[in-house]
């Protein structure tokens, strides 16, 4: 097996340095730019979360369509379980 501590090229060179200049993003709370993956703003000490949700950035007809569907589903199987 071959790695690249034996070939002599280094991580750098395939575009893995760290040197690079990291992204940073704005805190939600107080606005301070904080590196994007930061746990907690260093200026007001609020902690980002982000939150994803499945029905997140859905129309509302489509997350009232997942519930009727999630409902009469539940509703055929209570039929089935009474009918057995």
């Amino acid at each position: 097996m071959v790695d690249d501590w034996d070939t002599g090229s280094s991580w750098q060179e395939d575009g893995w340095d760290d040197d690079a200049p990291a992204e940073t993003v704005p805190c939600p709370e107080c606005g301070a730019e904080v590196y994007e993956d930061a746990e907690q703003c260093v200026a007001c000490g609020e902690w980002i979360t982000t939150f994803h949700s499945p029905w997140q950035g859905r129309a509302a007809w489509w997350v009232i369509l997942g519930g009727l569907g999630i409902a009469a589903t539940v509703l055929a199987l209570a039929g089935v379980a009474v009918l057995a």
